[in-house]
């Protein structure tokens, strides 16, 4: 019999709530209505849409559904640039809004979606989070062996050494992905590494996207860097500039990798969804994306469509969660059936320092590569302060100085700064936003960001004095161990979940912060068309690049546990990631880790913690889910049949809600929102034990913490101990602020 288990978790509030309690809603669009409602002021003008059909409602009389989808077309068949199969049934299309409207009212279309435009969100990484190569998670699960990730991105620069092939054993036989071989993108560059490359750029080279090159050749960047990160090959040696340097490798370092190419400089709907579809067919085990969008009802995302598709037939999603922090509710990609990703901060920073002409020296970060002896700044140089916008850098403003940003300003800045004939640029981030975590950029001429603190410092210096002067010092090293690791990226999107705050969001958090990894030969290391340079290695920030690093990890459970659900793998992820940083602190936010004052970082910032893979991969309890648990969820939140069709097509009526309403979820985290009436919530989760530990005791810390506040409350702890294979377990949380909306 399943154990019952009740913990009282007591929390005393010290501060005031930032945030009033919601309940999840739902607001019913009218059936076959437009989903994206978007005015045009040429409505002759045709655009591409996404029209989503009930598959099963096909009529006999036509044998395949893309000669039905030719019907309902009509005239405009032609217009068709892709039809789905996989993760949804439907069309994208070339319509007018008049033939969208109409096309809303064939009978067996379920929805149709105006396209819209998604954005895309290494030598220590991999060794900062507990990785090694003689005991530990690496071995462990034969570094991920023959595990497939499918990536969809900007594409792939498939002659860097990260994809090399060297002891990789020829891909499964039930493989069904391919490597196109198009002008730009011979086939007989994939190997036993890289098994798949296609693209689906159809829609964005239609929407006058400046692609040079639509195969799936990486002009950009991104994808390069990522599929890298998450399972490069072993590489002796590698580095930017001298910077960062020493061996790299992939998380997943022997996983295989098909890329599926939708993005450049952004990411139609229409282009990911067919991405998506053709990696779920190609049978990837994992998916990795970078795309963040602002959220909406999961029934009006079809990313979250797709994306539940692709759970549906057991593939691990794992998603960016936004660049968009510390303001908070920013998290994007919040649907249960993802896994979303945080970022960190690691243990390595390339500093350089400038001193001012009142003797104070403030360090910031820089990847200029030319020691401080020959650089032009070497010695004093006047300072001035431009917003760095187009018409400011003039020569008669900047010719010999140092332009200090108002703006938080990127390497690409200093080409522009350099062609105005100034000296040197500082980048300081004085906006609202107020964050501690600083991105080193490949500046071309002297250059440096500062934190926030240091700006103002410097500014303070600047307003002092008539004629403010400074010097840069550039040493060129790369220091590690030295400064408190990790902390939540100031950017870092924040919870809690703005749909639906009872499920949390980020899930993790994984290094993010000055990432490097393989990059495209096309592509300049600052993203300046002006930048005539060209690396091998390149260092990024963002949740895209802590993305990479989470689905290498769950490469490595899917090798070790290979009939996991993606739900279990997620839930060991959570429930071993660490709450402490390197030196056995809790993990601090950066964007209060300014000042004397620092703060603990909330779930809302860091989710269950730092992804430790040694742990992931037996956590011995883990927390399932399946595509019912799913349906149910999507029913408890009251969605119509119609909406729920866009899901599961094949259902007739939501049978059944969540007993305790969506956070009884089976998640592996407990949210609450206390609105001020219940003082009291029981939650109940089933845990599934590892066939390996059966017999054995497992350990559980209960945590609650005040959403905003500076402390946290300490949770009782549960021990199981059954030689049954599921256990039951209630939760009961109890706000003694009952005026207070509290989310633990």
């Amino acid at each position: 019999m399943a154990s019952m288990i009740s913990i009282l978790l007591r929390c005393s509030l010290l501060l005031l709530l930032l945030v009033q309690s919601t309940h999840s809603s739902v607001t019913q669009k009218p059936k076959n209505a437009i989903a994206e409602e978007h005015k045009q002021p040429h409505p002759s003008t045709s655009h591409t849409y996404i029209v989503l059909a009930n598959h099963l409602a096909k009529p006999s009389k036509f044998d395949t559904l893309e000669r039905w989808y030719a019907s309902m077309a009509g005239k405009n068949s032609n217009r068709i640039r892709y039809t789905y199969g996989t993760v949804m049934h439907g069309f994208a299309a070339r319509l007018t809004d008049g033939e969208a409207q109409r096309m809303a009212t064939v009978p067996g279309v379920s929805s149709v979606y105006k396209d819209r435009v998604y954005h895309t969100q290494t030598t220590r990484s991999p060794w900062f989070m507990g990785l090694h190569d003689d005991f530990g998670a690496w071995p462990d699960a034969e570094f991920g062996d023959g595990v497939i990730i499918g990536f969809v991105d900007t594409g792939i620069w498939p002659e860097r050494a990260s994809f090399n092939d060297a002891g990789l054993s020829p891909v499964r036989s039930t493989w069904r992905g391919k490597c196109v071989d198009v002008p730009g993108f011979n086939a007989s560059l994939c190997n036993n590494k890289l098994v798949g490359a296609k693209s689906f750029v159809t829609v964005e080279l239609e929407a006058g996207g400046l692609l040079t090159d639509p195969s799936p050749r990486d002009i950009a960047g991104h994808g390069t860097h990522v599929a890298s990160t998450a399972a490069g090959s072993e590489v002796p040696s590698a580095d930017l500039f001298q910077f960062a340097g020493g061996r790299a490798s992939g998380v997943a370092r022997m996983a295989r990798i098909a890329m599926y190419r939708a993005c450049n400089r952004g990411c139609f709907t229409s282009d990911v969804v067919a991405a998506i579809d053709a990696a779920v067919t190609d049978g990837v085990d994992l998916l990795s994306m970078s795309i963040a969008y602002p959220v909406e009802p999961f029934y009006n995302d079809l990313l979250s469509v797709a994306t539940f598709g692709a759970e549906r037939r057991g593939v691990f999603v794992v998603l960016a969660g936004g660049n968009k922090g510390p303001t908070a509710p920013t998290v994007s990609n919040v649907a249960p059936w993802v896994t979303t990703v945080g970022a960190a901060t690691t243990d390595r920073v390339f500093p350089a320092t400038l001193t001012l002409g009142n003797g104070v020296v403030l360090t910031g970060q820089s990847l200029y590569n030319i020691p401080f002896s020959q650089s032009q700044g070497a010695g004093m140089i006047p300072l001035v302060r431009t917003s760095c916008g187009e018409y400011d850098l003039t020569p008669d403003k900047v010719m010999g100085k140092v332009v200090v940003c108002s703006q938080d300003a990127g390497a690409s800045a200093g080409f522009d700064v350099e062609r105005a004939g100034g000296a040197g640029i500082i980048s300081v981030d004085n906006t609202e936003r107020f964050w501690d975590t600083v991105m080193a950029q490949p500046f071309p001429l002297p250059g440096l960001l500062l934190s926030s603190a240091g700006g103002k410092k410097l500014a303070d210096y600047m307003s002092s004095v008539a004629y403010p002067v400074a010097s840069f010092n550039f040493t060129c090293d790369t220091v590690t161990g030295e400064n408190r690791a990790p902390m939540v990226a100031g950017f870092s999107s924040r919870g809690p979940n703005p749909i639906v705050p009872e499920i949390l969001k980020p899930d993790v958090i994984a290094p993010g912060v000055n990432i490097l990894a393989a990059w495209s030969g096309a592509a300049s290391p600052s993203h300046s068309e002006m930048d005539p340079r060209r690396v091998e290695y390149n260092i990024l920030s963002g949740t895209s690049t802590a993305r990479p690093h989470v689905a290498g990890v769950a490469a490595l459970i899917k090798k070790r546990h290979g009939d996991w659900t993606p739900a279990m793998i997620r839930s060991a992820l959570m429930t071993t990631a660490g709450p402490l940083d390197k030196d056995g602190r809790d993990i601090v936010d950066s964007s209060s880790a300014i000042g004397a004052v620092v703060m603990g970082a909330t779930p809302l910032a860091a989710g269950a913690g730092l992804v430790l893979p040694r742990l992931a991969m037996d956590p011995g309890l883990v927390y399932d889910a399946g595509t019912q648990d799913y349906v149910d969820f999507l029913c408890t939140l009251n969605y119509t049949v119609e909406q729920m069709r866009m899901f599961v097509p094949e259902l007739s009526k939501c049978a059944r809600t969540i007993p305790g309403g969506v956070a009884n979820l089976n998640y592996p985290s407990f949210v609450v929102v206390f609105d001020g009436r219940t003082r009291v919530r029981t939650l109940t989760r089933t845990l599934t034990l590892s066939k390996k530990d059966r017999g054995s005791t497992s350990k559980q810390n209960g945590v609650a913490s005040a959403h905003h506040l500076p402390s946290y409350c300490i949770g009782r702890n549960a021990t199981w101990r059954e030689a049954d294979l599921k256990i039951a377990n209630s939760v009961i949380l109890e706000s003694i602020n009952t005026y207070l909306p509290l989310i633990i």
